[in-house]
């Protein structure tokens, strides 16, 4: 799925990334760096978009996994989450916009229409 995402960005002429975000977490008091990955940091002009894809987010523990590496990005660009699945696009309480695959390749415009 990942494929077929970076391809449809480069072919709008995107500029693709892979991002890294450091969070830290207290573990017996300690506290530690982690590095979360996001799927594509994207831009063009002066867009950037950050989109993280998941076959599926059926779980409330599979969704926070998926958009941990975003709520740790301290900016406010627009923050995507592309599932397999056909779905209504929402948004979440932390902005995040979620879209499914086949809307994301049919509609060009989606990602800007919906924000």
């Amino acid at each position: 799925m990942e494929n077929i995402i970076y391809n449809e960005l480069i072919k709008r002429e995107f500029n693709v990334d892979v991002g890294v975000v450091e969070n830290r977490i207290k573990e017996n008091n300690v506290f530690k760096k982690k590095q979360l990955e996001i799927d594509f940091v994207i831009n063009k002009a002066h867009q950037r978009y950050y989109i993280q894809s998941a076959l599926n987010i059926d779980t409330n523990e599979k969704q926070q996994q998926e958009i941990r590496s975003l709520i740790n990005v301290n900016d406010s660009f627009k923050k995507i989450v592309i599932v397999k699945d056909k779905i209504v696009p929402r948004h979440d309480e932390n902005g995040i916009l979620y879209i499914g695959l086949e809307q994301f390749l049919l509609d060009e415009n989606i990602v800007n229409s919906l924000i």
